[in-house]
């Protein structure tokens, strides 16, 4: 079976963590909704990452730059949300938000269902929360035939899907895109809208448990965090 996992693929909603669309103004998100399922769209027989020469040939350069900053990301995401009122809920989240959690060794979840809930630091823009977490919901993690692994979190009107790239012994890299809203079945590629993609790191946090970290994402945050556990 091949080892390499990769890029972004449009397939249907399974399940996942309920955000709300990204609001212009920042306002606080109400509760988060469950969508429709759709049917699942064929999945390669191919890998998908066979054409391309690793996660650097397929993200554009603004989000391999956004990932060279990941660092700045983690300190001023973090500050603010402490600054702003959060530092007793952003402790108590423990080592999903350190930014040196990340562990070597079992960095692909085996394919299946998992909780996942999405949490956000820091405010993308003025007025906005620098804080948010959201309740657990449901990811799933698909292996392709073709050796692609598939990340997939569909529940909520933000939703995300992509491959995971091998990078270090520390982290592989997620290269997706959002579907925005209830009324959509289906995921953007990669590249296609630009304000939908979603690059990131994804590293082990412990046993049977991982985090996706987006640094700068499109919306409402300095900082984006997934995380994943059984």
């Amino acid at each position: 079976m091949r080892t390499l996992i990769a890029v972004a693929s449009v397939a249907a909603l399974l399940a996942a963590c309920g955000d709300n669309p990204p609001p212009s103004t920042g306002d606080s998100p109400a509760a988060p909704a469950e969508n429709p399922a759709a049917a699942p769209a064929p999945i390669p027989e191919k890998a998908e990452q066979a054409e391309a020469s690793g996660w650097r040939g397929i993200a554009s350069a603004a989000d391999a730059a956004n990932l060279g900053r990941l660092d700045e990301a983690w300190r001023l995401a973090r500050a603010e949300a402490e600054d702003k009122g959060f530092a007793s809920q952003v402790e108590a989240l423990g080592p999903l938000v350190d930014p040196n959690a990340g562990q070597a060794g079992r960095l692909q979840p085996s394919p299946g269902t998992y909780r996942c809930r999405t949490v956000k630091l820091g405010a993308k823009a003025e007025g906005g929360l620098a804080y948010v977490a959201y309740p657990f919901f449901r990811c799933t993690v698909e292996l392709t035939p073709g050796g692609d692994l598939i990340l997939t979190k569909t529940t909520g009107s933000q939703r995300t899907r992509g491959l995971l790239y091998p990078d270090t012994d520390r982290r592989l890299v997620f290269i997706g895109a959002q579907a925005w809203g209830a009324d959509e079945t289906g995921f953007p590629a990669y590249g296609a809208e630009s304000e939908r993609d979603q690059v990131g790191v994804f590293e082990r946090i412990g046993p049977e448990r991982w985090r996706m970290v987006v640094p700068w994402p499109r919306v409402e945050s300095k900082l984006e965090i997934l995380e994943l556990a059984r």
